[in-house]
């Protein structure tokens, strides 16, 4: 997969970055401020994002957008081929990640 960072290059906790494995590739998402205001542009107040998550209601496409947005090495790969990336990977794969940015988001760190 271009433009992915293999499994060598893990995520460094302390930076607030969170490891998502897909197609064999580990890509790291970071929470910074200029990417969680990218994501809260695109789907609206965070808090509200959080609370349908808890409530079981986060929609796909909706954690699709929030770790595109908070991708720490954008490859050329395109957001669709990603989206496919996580669709392919599945929910139980991905749910990891969801909830430790979902945290960060609520509290802050890195």
């Amino acid at each position: 997969m271009s433009g992915a960072h293999d499994i060598a290059t893990p995520a460094n906790p302390h930076r607030g970055e969170i490891a998502l494995l897909l197609d064999g590739a580990a890509h790291v998402l970071r929470p910074t401020f200029g990417a969680l205001v990218a994501a809260e542009e695109e789907l609206g107040p965070l808090f509200a994002l959080v609370e349908r998550a808890s409530g079981g209601e986060l929609k796909l496409g909706e954690m699709v957008a929030l770790f595109w947005h908070c991708l720490a090495h954008p490859s050329d790969q395109s957001r669709e081929a990603f989206a496919d990336a996580v669709t392919k990977a599945g929910l139980a794969a991905c749910t990891p990640a969801l909830r430790s940015l979902l945290m960060q988001v609520l509290k802050g760190g890195g």
